[in-house]
């Protein structure tokens, strides 16, 4: 016994233009009887939340699959796959293609030598695969861009669900990340985690998905964003915290990389606050409210009075 619902969508060409663009949904539970031998011109994302089953590659080896698992059938690659006849699984799929799969496949995100992935919580993937769902009601004039929107979340979902990838996050990119503004190399980097700097290579690009450089550059250069938006620090001075010694150089390197020069960009996005911005994160559940002229909060949340920082926040300059 089984139970299959799924629906398929044909987006228009200018939907493809958004990138990734979903083809179809599906869930589906029980003894599903087995899919394939066959080959698919897209992509398509199979998350097996329970029970277990088996996955034939073009190779010919059969593998065992347990839940929670993810399965990634890709373009052009024959693959044969289905549930165990005695306990069948519990799996829901998104079909989907468009150029930006390429970029993701660059960064890791899509896996295809890697097509039986290890889950740790599958309940994120399928929450985004639910709306996805729901998404396909009979007429939705948003259907195409609301699909397409949570396609990109699904690939997000599914790259923090890997049972290799920490709760917290990779430990090697949190080291990197608390010491992105030293002046180190990434020979150094690599010495403080007892690798070689092919090591460190592979892991940071497995676990963002580019380079140690272009990793400690993004967090370096968001770091000098914020100082340069925030404070009226001289721009040398940002520099030296953000781990450069020589101002001319950041300066070169902050054009090339934002597309403006530091100046130019602290004059578009310049909004210093006395006090500092708060490093507090909002409540998604409890958004701060407007205050009212008196300086306290009009309902519910902590917000501080005009002129002055929110609780948390950070000292100019800081």
């Amino acid at each position: 016994m089984y139970h299959t619902w799924m629906r398929y969508f044909t987006p228009s060409p200018v939907h493809h233009r958004l990138g990734l663009v979903c083809l179809g949904v599906g869930l589906q539970h029980g003894t599903l009887p087995a899919v394939g031998p066959r080959t698919l011109d897209h992509h398509v994302a199979l998350v097996i939340s329970s029970g277990s089953g088996w996955f034939r590659a073009p190779d010919g080896r059969r593998r065992a699959v347990t839940a929670p698992a993810l399965i990634w059938l890709s373009p052009g690659v024959p693959h044969h796959y289905g549930a165990d006849p005695e306990t069948g699984w519990d799996e829901c799929f998104v079909d989907f293609t468009g150029p930006a799969t390429t970029t993701y496949t660059e960064l890791g995100y899509i896996e295809p030598d890697r097509p039986v992935v290890p889950l740790s919580d599958p309940d994120g993937a399928r929450g985004v695969v639910g709306r996805i769902a729901r998404a396909a009601r009979r007429g939705n004039p948003l259907l195409e861009v609301e699909t397409s929107a949570a396609v990109h979340e699904l690939l997000v979902a599914l790259r923090r669900a890997r049972a290799d990838v920490a709760p917290d996050g990779d430990p090697v990119l949190q080291s990197l990340a608390r010491d992105a503004f030293k002046a180190l190399s990434v020979t150094e980097h690599a010495a403080r985690h007892g690798m070689t700097p092919a090591e460190l290579r592979t892991a940071v690009r497995r676990g963002a998905g580019c380079s140690p450089k272009d990793y400690l550059l993004g967090i370096r250069l968001g770091r000098a964003k914020e100082l340069l938006a925030a404070t009226e620090l001289p721009v040398a001075a940002v520099a030296r915290r953000v781990g450069y010694d020589d101002p001319a150089y950041f300066s070169r390197l902050f054009t090339r990389r934002v597309g403006t020069a530091p100046v130019r960009f602290r004059e578009q996005q310049g909004r210093a606050v006395p006090g500092g911005w708060s490093q507090q994160v909002p409540d998604p559940e409890r958004p701060p409210t407007l205050t009212s002229f008196d300086g306290t909060a009009a309902s519910g949340g902590t917000t501080a009075p005009s002129g002055t920082a929110a609780s948390g926040g950070a000292g100019a300059g800081t």
